[in-house]
């Protein structure tokens, strides 16, 4: 499932026009994504949490060249299931 697909699937179960569903989707990811980045957690209930961790700096190998390169420590997304959508799918 795309975005588009989703954003119609959206709108069919709420009974709302494709673009107000577009609207509440987008606004959703900004304020997941900016929480995020901020450093908080959010966590839906039953659905699953979305977290940062940081990555370490660590070495690793040119694969075309052989050489050791340094790659930098960074942050990354992280999601953990809820129950309820880990029930659903299995």
């Amino acid at each position: 499932m795309n975005k588009k697909e989703l954003i119609e699937s959206i709108a069919g179960a709420a009974d709302i026009s494709k673009a107000a569903a577009e609207k509440a989707l987008n606004g959703t990811l900004a304020a997941i994504a900016e929480s995020l980045k901020k450093g908080d957690k959010v966590t839906l209930v039953g659905f699953g949490t979305f977290s940062v961790s940081t990555r370490e700096a660590r070495q690793g190998r040119n694969p075309q060249t052989g050489t050791t390169i340094e790659i930098p420590a960074k942050k990354v997304a992280k999601f953990k299931a809820g129950s309820k959508l880990s029930e659903a799918i299995n």
